[in-house]
């Protein structure tokens, strides 16, 4: 049994680096995990929007599909998707590549959820701006396979921030591989908590400021965010976070008592 608060935290990115399961694997997998007891934590499967075709399901399945080819890919996309049987398209992740004409952002469907990725770069504030007049979520970038992909607590703290401030939904995506903020054992690499993610996000939603924001997302005890996080009362502040792995953040919820064991 999956507490409310974390129903469809992880979304199934079992595909994408550093995990980089073979898609038919990752399909099989994800179907075990949606027949499982921890079936309320997992969101839809992740899934490269170029591949969607290669699918092929014993079940029906949902997916979100990622267009890093930017807004001018999705709608092919889409296609190929209703084309392939048992899949049913719940979100599209947009990248927005240098020299997008941001109103390419304006015509994408509005009957799912578009998130769109947030550059790391001078674009940002116009690609927040156009998200938010368009009633689009937000991607965030937590990590990846070099350390540069990972944002500081300043970065990630201003992004939360400012999310909260334009009343958009988020994700993240990559490097929550644990609970609490911590230094990667095996490169070394600074990585986000998706606990301290969690709290920023409420404490955002509460009228927090960067600089508490920033504090919130460098603590490293995850037995203290734990504590804080029990304590949250009513709905999650953000939507969710890719995963290569859902045992991971699975098992981190059931060691430090927030779900039981599954």
């Amino acid at each position: 049994m999956i507490p409310k608060f974390f129903h469809r935290l992880c979304d199934d990115a079992a595909a994408f680096p550093p995990g980089n399961a073979p898609l038919d694997v990752a399909a099989a997998q994800h179907l075990e995990y949606r027949a499982s007891s921890f079936a309320d934590l997992v969101g839809p499967l992740v899934v490269p929007m170029d591949r969607v075709h290669e699918l092929v399901l014993g079940a029906r399945m949902e997916v979100a599909l990622t267009a890093p080819a930017g807004p001018g890919s999705v709608e092919a996309g889409l296609r190929a998707a209703d084309r392939t049987a048992g899949v049913t398209v719940v979100a599209v992740e947009v990248a927005v590549p240098d020299g997008t004409n941001i109103d390419a952002l304006r015509n994408i469907t509005q009957d799912i959820d578009i998130y769109v990725e947030i550059p790391r770069d001078s674009r940002r504030d116009d690609i927040f701006d156009a998200v938010d007049e368009f009633g689009y979520r937000a991607k965030f970038r937590t990590g990846g396979v070099t350390a540069d992909e990972y944002p500081d607590e300043r970065e990630l703290a201003a992004s939360i921030y400012e999310a909260a401030q334009r009343e958009v939904h988020f994700k993240a995506t990559a490097g929550l591989h644990h609970a609490a903020r911590n230094t990667d054992p095996h490169n070394g690499f600074e990585q986000h908590g998706f606990l301290n993610v969690i709290l920023a996000a409420q404490a955002a939603h509460s009228g927090a400021r960067v600089g508490e924001l920033e504090k919130i997302l460098a603590i490293r005890d995850a037995d203290v965010l734990a504590g804080l996080v029990a304590g949250i009362e009513g709905q999650r502040a953000f939507a969710s976070f890719g995963t290569c792995s859902i045992r991971e953040p699975l098992d981190d919820l059931v060691r430090l008592g927030l779900v039981p064991p599954q």
